[in-house]
């Protein structure tokens, strides 16, 4: 493989015209594709298998005028002080609103009168009127959630205070901003990094290229393949930092070359045949982690997997291709000043041993110390994720300043926690004898399950064979009591359909959440099982070595776990909450682990490959283990540390966002990037192969004739290109070996 992207990356940088036009027109072919195509709608989210799925589609099928798919507002009303919501000039008020929402679209299903409908509190305070709509609230137009905020304002004139709740309200959140924030702070790291404009700008620019053509992409082909906005939100975060990271490993490895006074071709073939190695498997470990998604069999989580997967795909053969070929443009000064002025004068720059270089030696001399501290630590962060409680936030984990949330308290300090979340009961009564009185077993049975506070009498369709029951809980929407409520209406429908015929299925957004959170507990170990086996085998491929990928396998499932810790000790406890912009503690994101794991897996792999491989190379190359580690970490400490912080920018940026969701994501990406590359990969790896030595690169014999060569350490290349090593490869500094004497 090496020898094969030795000649790609020579010829990318011959032909570096050809190689960016190609880019180019690729980029304005897939703008021209998106600005195009019409807008994306959200993606149709469902959850094959599960019985609230089951009910939504027997629902839709049965009751075919009752929009079961889509948006539905909630208009909240409260009387002003003294006042009640049954007084005449508030109901006229009140009636003339939900007149007003009628008109106000065509979009509108349905409109409930609140004193028909038992949607008035108990002490008249507080009222409510349920508007449903006919597509769903991505669909919405601009005019139909502007009528409903318009509905709010007149009514606040009169003196009551008008909130909204509902999904009708919901919009993708703004991440624009935080991109570019995340991109500003890379460009900082990177001119740091390398001391060089040119440098610096080169992997930010041929990364925004990438995810340029894989976000047009994805938009364009929105309609056709059903893909939500959420998708392109992912697939940008993906590939931002993974193509700003795959580029920044060619160009310093390109550096490296020509400080050895290497030719600017011969260095770029050498930097892509080396680095682009790494590249090449680092990206396909971020490809199995996202495409194994579809394991979890929820058809948006899958698409968004595959959607991100191909962005990665373009930034590794954007690393491969245009990288070099934007070298071929940059010239010399790729190079600092510093560095050019000593090649100009033919003098080659001192050894120094870095940072990265006095680090390894430190761990080298105490690997058992940096070994417990680095594993006792993350276990203790670990801890809370014991305590795991998961489920999908609703409009109670919303920031107090918008109006979803007021209404829902509102809604709670008037009628109720659970009436922000009703259950949806649907009894099919086809094989029923008689349906009537089944359904009225049913409302009799829900009644006395404890938790719930009111059931509506149950309607049926048309036909007769179908009818639907509101089930109002005594509990928050999240809360494990509400689950528990769900759970009992469908142990007592399993006696009911034993007894009657009658099926009792239990659908709304809460049950969804239930079961969206079980199916993915569910697939958890499936998933792990999965992404970590393949990668071992890819692993154990790149390093040839069965201990190495062991090790990086274990040292991610701890990395992994301390970040749930830390995201379960912020947003489920709310430990330092407030700086985090917490206002309401909650369960986390039910996708969040498996999420986590798919993200944080693939990146975590980067590192280690990045890292490792140049210490095999070194070792392969004739150095002691101990004196390859330190190798290892002179070439590729800065520049993964480098990558790391790059990355963690980029996800840090969407803590600011205003959506508990997106908060939330962006807050374990970038703690569990920390994590994984600066007490996993920095601490843990070194200390461990240290304490392993030649025992660290054991394969079997049978296992190595077996596995194929795909040399990913460059030494069928070195072999056929012949000259004399680099520096750090089959020498080591005199100051190391003296070192490692010592350990």
């Amino acid at each position: 493989m090496a020898t094969f992207l030795y000649k790609l990356g020579r010829l990318a940088f011959r032909r570096r015209r050809y190689v960016a036009l190609i880019w180019v027109a690729l980029l304005a072919l897939a703008g021209f594709g998106a600005a195009s195509a019409s807008t994306a709608t959200s993606s149709s989210f469902s959850i094959p298998g599960t019985e609230a799925q089951k009910a939504f589609d027997l629902l839709e099928q049965r009751f075919p005028d009752s929009s079961a798919d889509g948006a539905t507002a909630r208009v909240v009303f409260k009387a002003p002080d003294g006042q009640k919501m049954t007084d005449p000039a508030n109901k006229a008020e009140v009636n003339k609103i939900a007149g007003e929402l009628k008109s106000g679209s065509d979009q509108i299903a349905s409109v409930t009168d609140p004193y028909t409908a038992g949607a008035v509190s108990k002490n008249g305070s507080t009222a409510y009127v349920s508007v449903s709509y006919k597509v769903n609230s991505m669909e919405l137009t601009d005019a139909t959630r502007d009528a409903l905020e318009d509905a709010g304002h007149t009514a606040q004139k009169s003196g009551m205070t008008v909130e909204i709740g509902g999904d009708a309200l919901q919009v993708m959140p703004e991440t624009g901003i935080t991109e570019v924030i995340g991109v500003a702070i890379a460009a900082v790291v990177l001119v740091i990094t390398f001391g060089s404009l040119i440098a610096a700008g080169l992997p930010l620019l041929t990364a925004l290229i990438g995810v340029g053509i894989g976000v047009s992409t994805i938009t364009a082909l929105a309609n056709v393949l059903d893909l939500g906005s959420t998708t392109s939100t992912l697939a940008m975060m993906i590939g931002l930092a993974v193509g700003i990271d795959y580029a920044l490993f060619i160009v310093s490895r390109y550096r490296a070359e020509l400080a050895e006074g290497r030719e600017r071709e011969e260095a770029a073939g050498r930097a892509v045949g080396t680095a682009g190695s790494a590249v090449v498997f680092a990206g396909l470990t971020v490809v199995i982690a996202l495409v194994g998604l579809a394991v979890v069999n929820i058809p948006m989580l899958s698409k968004m997997g595959f959607a991100a997967a191909g962005t990665v795909v373009i930034a590794v053969l954007i690393a491969l291709t245009l990288v070099p070929a934007m070298l071929g443009f940059a010239g010399k000064r790729v190079m600092g000043r510093k560095a050019r002025k000593a090649a100009e004068a033919g003098n080659r720059p001192e050894a120094k041993p870095n940072m990265g270089t006095r680090w390894a030696r430190f761990v080298l001399r105490k690997p058992v110390w940096v070994l417990l501290v680095g594993v006792i630590g993350l276990g203790a962060i670990a801890v809370p994720a014991a305590s795991l409680e998961m489920g999908l936030p609703d409009d109670g984990s919303q920031p107090t300043s918008t109006t979803q949330r007021r209404a829902y308290d509102l809604l709670s300090d008037g009628f109720g926690p659970g009436f922000n979340g009703p259950l949806m009961v649907v009894v099919d009564t086809a094989k029923s004898s008689d349906g009537k009185t089944a359904a009225k077993q049913v409302s009799d049975e829900i009644s006395g399950i404890p938790g719930v506070v009111a059931v509506t009498p149950a309607q049926f369709n048309k036909v007769g064979d179908t009818a639907m029951i509101t089930v109002v809980p005594k509990d928050r929407p999240s809360s494990t009591e509400t689950e528990n409520v769900v759970h009992a209406i469908r142990d007592s429908g399993k006696d009911i359909k034993s007894d009657t015929g009658a099926e009792v299925l239990v659908t709304g957004s809460t049950a969804m959440n239930i079961d969206f959170s079980q199916k993915m507990n569910d697939a958890l170990l499936p998933y792990l099982a999965l992404v970590v086996g393949l990668a071992f085998l890819l692993l154990m491929l790149v390093f040839r070595s069965v201990l190495v990928p062991l090790k990086a396998a274990l040292g991610f499932l701890l990395s992994v776990v301390a970040a749930l810790g830390a995201v379960v000790a912020v947003f489920q406890w709310g430990w330092l909450g407030s700086l985090f912009g917490v206002e309401q503690t909650g369960p986390i994101m039910s996708m969040m682990p498996i999420f986590m794991v798919g993200v944080v897996f693939g990146l975590a792999m980067d590192y280690e490959v990045f890292l490792v491989t140049r210490m095999r190379e070194a070792y392969v190359h004739g150095e002691k283990p101990g004196q390859a580690i330190v190798t290892g970490f002179r070439h590729g400490a800065r520049v993964v540390t480098a990558a790391a912080v790059i990355m963690m920018a980029v996800f840090a940026g969407f803590i600011g966002s205003s959506e508990q969701m997106v908060k939330m994501i962006g807050f374990s990406l970038a703690i569990a990037v920390f994590f994984d590359a600066f007490v996993v990969r920095m601490a843990i790896v070194p200390a461990v192969l240290a304490l392993l030595g030649k025992r660290a690169w054991w394969l079997p014999r049978w296992l190595d004739r077996l596995l194929p060569n795909v040399d990913v350490e460059g030494e069928g290349l070195r072999k056929e290109l012949g000259g004399a090593p680099s520096d750090g490869e089959g020498r080591g500094d005199g100051q190391g070996e003296r070192e490692l004497a010592r350990v």
